[in-house]
């Protein structure tokens, strides 16, 4: 069988985009040279791979197993880079992180700090909601992901690396900022912003509701934590979020912390890949550092 390694992987982002012209954009390339691109990987493996369904693309029983081994082979042929980068004294490669979008507020962070100490390893960062993630991880589309808490029938090896404290906020001039000893009960009586159905930050909110045998006031769900935020600072409501994400806020007095129990709720920080996966240098350097601050791995040091 003759095809490329540029043919296995234009046809992995038609795949996970469904869509030719997605594909050409997140490509640079044009759509005739991706769709040409794929049906000349279609002659050479003799089966057609995609299929269209009205306005739909599907893959076929033969696309979805050149899918499942197509992850192997990039996977393999990533490995093969940086193998070959550590016999010449470099760090470089590729790194694919997938992160919760709460996560989105200290990740870059660590890796501005990683990309200091590797600048030749190009970090490529995926920020969704939970669902999104897991639907990533079932497609092994990345190295790494970022999860608060990851369920627990994920077939994955998983690593808690820091604290992700949720608190209660609201708008500074609320009347509830001058009281102490709040109950769930007693901020259920006022309308709540709450992120989007799936949301692990959701899921801990409504669990300490239920648990006090109380029903919030959905006044709106919102699928991203900025627009909570700046819904909370309006008035529109209060909200439960996570502490790294409205430190800001916090520290200009935009936003107030309620004291309200049995917040703050201690949740952690995850970092997981498929248990079958053999990590990367790259991928086992980021994850040393997320579990030991800025340590390396000696034999990339």
């Amino acid at each position: 069988m003759r095809y490329s390694l540029r043919q296995i992987q234009i046809f992995q982002e038609v795949a996970a985009e469904r869509s030719y012209t997605r594909a050409a954009e997140n490509l640079h390339l044009t759509q005739p040279a991706t769709f040409a691109q794929v049906r000349q990987l279609e002659e050479h493996v003799g089966h057609k791979l995609i299929e269209r369904l009205g306005k739909t693309l599907l893959l076929t029983d033969a696309g979805e197993i050149v899918l499942e081994s197509s992850h192997r082979i990039m996977e393999e042929t990533d490995n093969l880079e940086m193998a070959l980068a550590e016999l010449q004294g470099l760090a470089r490669g590729r790194l694919r992180l997938a992160v919760v979008s709460t996560a989105k507020y200290d990740i870059p962070a660590r890796i501005g700090s990683y990309n200091e100490e590797f600048p030749g390893i190009e970090v490529a960062l995926t920020v969704g909601n939970r669902e999104e993630l897991l639907a990533r991880f079932a497609r092994n589309d990345d190295d790494l992901y970022i999860l608060g808490t990851p369920p627990q029938e994920l077939d994955a090896t998983i690593e808690r690396y820091s604290e992700n404290p949720l608190v209660v906020i609201a708008p500074p001039d609320h009347s509830l900022t001058t009281h102490s000893n709040l109950t769930m009960r007693d901020v259920a009586k006022y309308p709540f912003l709450m992120r989007e159905s799936g949301s692990g930050t959701r899921l801990a909110a409504e669990r300490c509701f239920e648990d006090a045998g109380a029903v919030p006031k959905v006044r709106m769900e919102l699928g991203a934590n900025e627009a909570i935020k700046q819904g909370v600072i309006a008035g529109l409501g209060l909200s439960v979020l996570s502490r790294g994400t409205v430190t800001l806020e916090l520290r200009h007095g935009y936003l107030v912390e309620l004291a309200v129990s049995p917040f703050p709720i201690i949740r952690h920080w995850h970092v997981a890949w498929r248990q079958e996966k053999r990590l990367s240098l790259a991928a086992e350097s980021f994850v040393s550092r997320l579990m030991n601050g800025s340590a390396v791995p000696e034999e990339l040091a």
